[in-house]
């Protein structure tokens, strides 16, 4: 969710420039809008008593898988600094999060959200860590801000109501699509801060 210096092959620390940031979050936009429309296509109706269905159950396991690699992603475009151990522990949740969706689609939507639900608080929190020590050195990390602290309390609402009677998939659909569109705001953002540098 996060990182501000490349390391060059000749082990020479330079600061990056936000294009590699954009490109990432453009990408992280898309994978979010095409899984949030394979979502409401395929398993909208599912409720937390339902058990996930085969194609639910791999959309649940990807979604946190992603964010992992994303998040490599982006400790290989930054090299060394300061928002490393950070982004250590967020992959560590995100395969944490991998590991128990993959035990939760096997019992029903209501463990499913239960693990999305505590996954996106604590990533949102580490998203939001990054973003606050980020916006010093790459700048334009409002929306970043925003969006973690979005998380969290997105995350604690989805993780209450988990055993709800009326709670589905549609709600991490939902969770999702503000997701895609921080990082598109981000895009937008981290572009307008290079124009202006440039100047």
């Amino acid at each position: 969710m996060t990182h501000t210096t490349v390391t060059s092959p000749a082990s020479t620390t330079t600061p990056t420039t936000p294009s590699g940031l954009r490109s990432l979050h453009l990408i992280r936009v898309v994978f979010s809008l095409v899984w949030v429309a394979l979502v409401l296509t395929t398993s909208a109706s599912l409720v937390s008593t339902d058990r996930p269905t085969a194609i639910a159950g791999l959309l649940l396991v990807i979604y946190p898988l992603w964010d992992v690699i994303a998040t490599l992603l982006e400790r290989r475009l930054a090299g060394t600094g300061s928002t490393q151990r950070v982004s250590a522990v967020n992959m560590a949740l995100g395969l944490a999060a991998t590991a128990g969706m993959i035990i939760a689609v096997f019992s029903d939507i209501r463990t499913a959200l239960l693990v999305f639900g505590v996954w996106a608080l604590l990533s949102g929190a580490v998203q939001l860590v990054v973003a606050i020590r980020r916006r010093r050195t790459v700048g334009a990390q409002w929306p970043m801000i925003i969006s973690g602290a979005q998380s969290v309390l997105a995350g604690a609402t989805i993780a209450a109501g988990s055993g709800s009677a009326t709670s589905g998939l549609s709600t991490v659909a939902g969770y999702s699509a503000f997701g895609a569109f921080w990082f598109l705001v981000s895009v937008v953002a981290l572009n307008n801060r290079s124009r202006r540098t440039a100047r």
